[in-house]
């Protein structure tokens, strides 16, 4: 009889174990008013945690390209359409659920340009064995990728005659490495970018900065007249979407 019991709670317990099962889910990040983030920028890092745990379930980077520029940013978008097509970049993830269960997913990007890295995060049920593919979860990135080029960090000058031409030079880019230029897409023209300068901790002044004829660059000139330590701040902004981005640089001046 014992047997008989041990065996009943055996079965029991085999048929109420729920198996886990392979779950797919494919992460995207797009840049606002641009494109997807892949490969060129150095990809985007996602990170699926459960949401109950904090247990870490998947980690990679997306890969790929940036997508179809004129399905992206020129055709509407019909109910039901893939948005990414099969050149966007994206992360596929593969996780072991055996219920349904919340994941929060991570996305840092462009992780290329560390300088202009943003965080986006956001939660969603995943079912066991209902995949979530094509178009899958696109998160969005907001923001400029922007790098000064000059004055180099940390560099000495020598103020000479009482006056010292410092030209400030800065690298905009949308987040997903679309190119910034007049006229085109992402028209140079509308955006505004400039440098705020400090002395010593001080607000000295601001230095607008324009595109310098080469694509995705702008420049511009502050003239020094005063040794100390300066910290420049070069922002990039644009009043329709509200993207911002900004990158910082220090130079001494003897």
């Amino acid at each position: 009889m014992k047997k008989l019991l041990l065996g009943l709670l055996m079965l029991f317990l085999m048929v109420n174990i729920s198996e886990a099962v392979q779950t797919r889910l494919v992460v995207r990040a797009r840049a606002r008013d641009a494109k997807f983030i892949g490969s060129t920028m150095g990809g985007a890092l996602v990170v699926i945690r459960n949401s109950e745990t904090g247990e870490i379930m998947a980690k990679g980077f997306t890969t790929g390209g940036t997508g179809d520029t004129k399905k992206i940013m020129a055709e509407p978008l019909r109910r039901g359409e893939s948005f990414a097509g099969k050149s966007a970049a994206g992360f596929e993830a593969t996780v072991d659920i055996d219920e349904p269960t919340l994941v929060t997913v991570e996305v840092s990007a462009p992780y290329a340009q560390r300088q202009s890295l943003v965080k986006a995060s956001t939660q969603l049920w995943l079912i066991p064995g209902k995949d979530v593919l094509g178009d899958g979860l696109i998160m969005e990135i907001p923001g400029f990728s922007v790098d000064v080029l000059a004055p180099q960090a940390h560099e000495m000058l020598k103020l000479t005659g009482g006056k010292l031409p410092v030209p400030v030079r800065a690298n905009v880019m949308m987040m997903c490495g679309c190119p910034v230029k007049p006229g085109g897409i992402w028209d140079a023209n509308r955006y505004e970018v400039k440098a705020i300068v400090k002395r010593n901790g001080v607000l000295s002044e601001t230095v607008p900065l324009r595109f310098a004829g080469k694509t995705s660059t702008f420049e511009g000139n502050l003239e020094v007249t005063k040794t100390g330590v300066y910290e420049v701040t070069v922002y990039s902004f644009d009043p329709a979407t509200g993207n911002a981005g900004v990158d910082e640089t220090t130079f001494m001046v003897r």
